[in-house]
């Protein structure tokens, strides 16, 4: 079975995947760190998806996986679209999980550049706390928010900004017709960062492709419904 290589979304890391690692049983999962986040915080950060896109790549290429299984979460979703486009032959099935089609996320919780400016104003560690609770549907109150903020504060503000700045100025509408992998996309019916209408486009273009829909769930779904995701992952 092809390895699963996982993608974290914006301010997160590897150490957000601890409640899949029963899905290692099956088959080896790779967790990668974008560079400014999780582990690599220390790595200058990139400003665009396909920059991200092709720094992962890389990553598994240095690795020797050359095929492999993947999944996307957030802002890694569309980093994972990216690496489709870029090297379709080396994806075998595809995983988008609580992200869309467009950097630009009508409905969110709030605007791109009014986190940008909160981001400025307020400094790091402040908006990746703040900004980590609106993951939850309880909000702080759920018991795994306090290490996904943790690991969010890792982010430096050049970070915080350069991701804001990749997703903003992006767009994979127009190859999500031309993607031949065999394709789930995951939503938590709560999500607070990606509304329906981006999830139903995914779901509604890419060719084969089917949807999973998670009650009571917001945009960390992995962490609220752990048992639940990994189901539907294996």
């Amino acid at each position: 079975m092809k390895p699963l290589v996982f993608v974290h979304g914006f301010m997160g890391g590897s150490a957000q995947w601890a409640l899949q690692k029963p899905l290692g049983a099956a088959r080896d999962l790779i967790t990668l760190d974008l560079p400014g986040f999780g582990k690599n915080a220390h790595l200058p950060p990139i400003n665009s998806i396909p920059g991200f896109a092709e720094w992962a790549l890389g990553e598994l290429t240095r690795l020797n996986i050359d095929h492999f299984d993947l999944l996307g979460h957030s802002m890694g979703g569309m980093i994972v679209q990216e690496m489709v486009r870029l090297a379709p032959s080396r994806v075998g099935k595809l995983i988008l999980y609580g992200t869309g089609p467009t950097g630009v996320l009508p409905g969110r919780f709030e605007t791109i550049e009014t986190s940008m400016q909160r981001a400025r104003a307020d400094g790091p560690e402040a908006t990746a706390r703040r900004i980590a609770t609106t993951w939850f549907l309880d909000g702080e109150n759920h018991p795994e928010c306090k290490a996904c903020a943790d690991l969010a504060a890792q982010s430096s503000l050049e970070a915080i900004l350069a991701g804001l700045e990749a997703m903003q100025s992006w767009s994979g509408r127009e190859h999500l017709a031309s993607i031949t992998s065999d394709t789930l996309v995951i939503w938590g019916d709560n999500d607070r960062t990606y509304a329906w209408p981006q999830i139903e486009l995914l779901w509604q273009t890419i060719p084969k492709c089917n949807l999973a829909v998670i009650p009571a769930a917001a945009h960390a779904v992995h962490l609220e419904k752990p048992d639940l995701f990994n189901k539907l992952i294996a």
